[in-house]
């Protein structure tokens, strides 16, 4: 199934139609990257499934986007997760269009991180797209990004937590609903990066206090 990943990542063109005037860059959103993808998974027989979340981390919510690949004739999959989290105030949008936005700018990620695709300047739908005028200090360069990405821990810091849970004979879902005093997260894989030393550091002392016993 990784082969299959590795050449639609090689085929996949998804080129950035879309401008954004006020921001003065194109870019490309989650839908045009959902038509492109389609033609390559059917003739791989796989099928594409995108899910959110709501997520509690410290003070704020987030929306959690996972695009996952599973095979039609069989049962291996392969998923990533992004995070968007809802601007403050966003301007012209109602609630419901604001989490809707929000939903598609993790989703993009999720999709990103899954292909390789390489977005290092879009925040395409919650842009304004040119419908908002600046008001004041017009020459200066408006801010295009109106959500906040978390970046999580990657593959090899994984191993490090599962290994000292396992050193610690420790049930990794036990340690994860005990995590949940610090950290609200359901998986190993949706920790944050930011907070990594300290989910290791809260581990050591497990460690250090079950040996002083």
């Amino acid at each position: 199934m990784y082969k299959d990943i590795m050449e639609i990542q090689k085929e996949l063109k998804v080129p950035k139609s879309k401008r954004n005037e006020f921001g003065k860059y194109n870019y490309r959103n989650c839908e045009d990257i959902v038509e492109a993808l389609k033609p390559l998974l059917y003739k791989r027989k796989l099928v594409l499934i995108l899910e959110d979340e709501l997520v509690e981390i410290g003070d704020r919510y987030y929306i959690k986007a996972t695009a996952t690949i599973i095979q039609s004739e069989g049962d291996k999959r392969i998923a990533v997760s992004a995070y968007a989290r809802e601007n403050d105030n966003q301007k012209g949008m109602d609630a419901m269009q604001l989490t809707g936005a929000t939903s598609s700018y993790a989703r993009k990620y999720a999709l990103n991180g899954l292909f390789g695709i390489d977005d290092t300047k879009d925040s395409d739908v919650t842009n304004t797209h040119g419908k908002d005028k600046p008001t004041k200090t017009p020459t200066k360069t408006p801010s295009k990004t109106t959500v906040q990405m978390i970046k999580t821990i990657n593959m090899d810091e994984i191993v490090v937590i599962k290994d000292l849970l396992s050193e610690m004979d420790m049930d990794k879902q036990v340690f994860l609903k005990s995590l949940k005093k610090h950290i609200n997260v359901s998986e190993l894989e949706d920790i944050p990066q930011v907070h990594y030393a300290r989910v290791v550091n809260l581990l050591e002392k497990k460690r250090e206090a079950a040996n002083d016993e």
